[in-house]
């Protein structure tokens, strides 16, 4: 089949000047035996070829005839294209079935396994050639899916999704709109401080729109604490983005990351299952990390956490961040600073620290007034001995930071400390603590103070229930005190 560039060759080489200047009555097959004579080169490969005298005249009269000599020297499809005369519909069942349960496979081996099929199943018969198979599979889409070495469910259900719906790429709008956070194991050991070789996994956070780096962190684990250790400093660096985007490590789903995210109003989306295609512009920054970065420390022997650590901020600032990216067509860093940015200031340190703990309920004792928090027990403050179920706010990796949270409100009343058996044993006991000024207590069903008071009737203080169960705001709101607050 001839290409564009051999058709309009045709048309300037031959064809054109029998156009331009038709021979006279009788010398047309003279002049095409002429032509048939000469050596022509052909437009793509090179090659030297002849035309015969008979595919001259063809060319010549159909150009001729036509309205437009491009369309008519065009080469027609075939006409049984698309029909597939030599594929039964056993056969193409008996294609389906094993390349949806071997998606793996190379073409050569589904025909030496459909080969082996027909003779043990007659009916299935005549078999295929090798091309009539391949191109079978073209025209359904079914081609070879590499790295399906893992036949676990969510594996065999993220490929079939691959499959039924189509893959797009997308970008945010704004600069701090949708983050990216992933993690990678290095390509080489570092020692540590105790002298052992360990394999670092490299913690980073890129922004979608500008594909600026925001933090990139060594750690010698996927912990939760390392995660929110990096994240923390990618937004004291930055600012608080709108979107995040994970994978489902058991990092990026632990209690404490997934509570801080919800606190500081980052909306937190996981990637599908055995799908990282979908974070594929941090996953792309990883060929960069190892044929750029850590190819420059190669002579490097013995390699450590911090030297890692410093070398690889300078190289994230210094050049990936200047370099020129051909995707978005500018620097990440000018595209960062020049465009539209969404993100929010970033809380102090000590309200981070806060906002990544996870929040748990423990019920108190009596007898000592104490919960257990990680096999520790701790104190519970003598004005909240009335409180059954205790609610706790902690990190897991900082027991250092208890705190007692309001049931209610959700916000802190006070922190807790661990028990000192030592300590309690001079005998000395502090005096118990009023539950609070007007000797109400604390409902631990809906967090309120109700008065042990006989005095309401029975009728008004079903009232006050009924009321209660709305949920409605106060009827009225009491006015301030002037008086005390033109004394204070």
């Amino acid at each position: 089949m001839l290409g564009a560039a051999a058709l309009r060759y045709h048309l300037r080489g031959p064809i054109v000047p029998l156009l331009a200047a038709p021979p006279a009555t009788g010398e047309l097959k003279s002049s095409l035996e002429s032509l048939a004579r000469k050596t022509w080169t052909h437009p793509i490969n090179g090659t030297a070829f002849h035309y015969s005298a008979g595919s001259l005249e063809r060319f010549y009269y159909r150009a001729r005839k036509a309205q437009d000599p491009v369309s008519a020297l065009r080469p027609q499809q075939r006409c049984d294209k698309g029909h597939r005369r030599q594929l039964s519909e056993q056969l193409r069942d008996a294609i389906k079935v094993q390349y949806h349960k071997h998606p793996g496979w190379t073409i050569q081996l589904h025909v030496d396994n459909l080969e082996a099929l027909c003779r043990q199943h007659p009916e299935l018969q005549p078999m295929s050639s090798y091309s009539t198979v391949r191109r079978y599979l073209k025209s359904q889409g079914w081609h070879r899916i590499r790295g399906l070495s893992q036949q676990r469910p969510g594996a065999i259900q993220a490929a079939e999704r691959r499959a039924r719906v189509e893959v797009r790429s997308y970008e945010a709008s704004y600069n701090d709109q949708l983050w990216h956070l992933d993690y990678h194991v290095g390509s080489r050991d570092i020692v540590t401080a105790s002298g052992e070789r360990k394999r670092p996994q490299l913690l980073g956070i890129i922004d979608d729109h500008s594909r600026l780096i925001c933090h990139m962190q060594w750690y010698l684990d996927q912990s939760a604490y390392s995660l929110t250790h990096g994240f923390c400093q990618a937004l004291q660096k930055r600012c608080l983005p709108r979107a995040l985007m994970t994978d489902n490590g058991s990092a990026m789903k632990s209690a404490e990351f997934t509570g801080g995210l919800l606190r500081l109003g980052i909306q937190h989306d996981f990637t599908q299952a055995y799908s990282p295609e979908q974070n594929a512009k941090i996953e792309t920054v990883w060929g960069s990390v190892e044929g750029r970065f850590m190819a420059l420390l190669e002579n490097i022997n013995q390699l450590d956490l911090d030297t890692l650590n410093e070398l690889t901020q300078l190289w994230v600032e210094q050049e990936y961040n200047q370099r020129y990216h051909r995707e978005i067509t500018a620097k990440p860093i000018d595209r960062y600073c020049q465009e539209r940015r969404v993100g929010r200031e970033c809380p102090g340190s000590d309200t981070l620290r806060q906002a990544f703990q996870r929040t748990e309920t423990r019920r108190q004792r009596k007898s000592d007034g104490t919960i257990r928090v990680a096999q520790i027990r701790f104190e519970i403050p003598s004005r909240y001995r009335q409180l059954n179920v205790i609610r706790v706010r902690f990190a897991q990796w900082d027991l250092s930071h208890v705190q007692l949270m309001d049931p209610g409100s959700d916000t802190p009343l006070c922190r807790l400390y661990p028990l000192d058996k030592h300590a309690n044993a001079d005998g000395a006991r502090r005096v118990r603590e009023p539950i609070d000024e007007s000797g109400a207590a604390i409902d631990t069903t809906t967090g309120s103070a109700h008065r042990d008071d006989d005095e309401l009737p029975a009728l008004v203080r079903q009232w006050q229930r009924d009321f209660a169960a709305t949920g409605l705001p106060p009827a009225y709101v009491k006015p301030i005190d002037k008086e005390s607050t033109s004394d204070e």
